[in-house]
């Protein structure tokens, strides 16, 4: 009986672990180049699953990256920057196709193209 119930649980585990979803496939480090119009920079783009994240770029400092939205391979969030003393607002929209990132960020001042890759 120990052994039909042991197996019984066993099977039961593992039918759940395949059934958990799978992250979003924006979920995760990026190395993207975002191209202003005083040339490319490079930026780390951090998305975690809960809707959060960072961008990291030496010229630009770290911002914290907000409302994080996945729609599967579609990712759309906004964040601010300092640019030399004055806060944009950068919103992006994109999509992933296996480990690359395709998008733009819409500024006051256009759309900033952005392309990138998985870390």
């Amino acid at each position: 009986m120990n052994r039909i119930t042991g197996g019984s649980l066993f099977l039961s585990l593992m039918i759940f672990a395949g059934c958990a979803s799978a992250p979003p496939p924006a979920v995760g480090v990026w190395g993207v180049d975002m191209n202003t119009p005083l040339g490319s920079i490079p930026v780390t783009l951090t998305l975690n699953e809960d809707g959060t994240g960072m961008m990291a770029a030496d010229p630009l400092g770290e911002a914290p990256v907000n409302d994080v939205m996945y729609d599967g391979p579609a990712v759309t969030f906004n964040t601010e920057i300092d640019a030399q003393g004055q806060t944009v607002m950068l919103e992006f929209s994109g999509s992933v196709e296996g480990d690359t990132l395709d998008g733009s960020f819409a500024t006051d001042f256009g759309d900033l193209q952005v392309t990138g890759t998985r870390q």
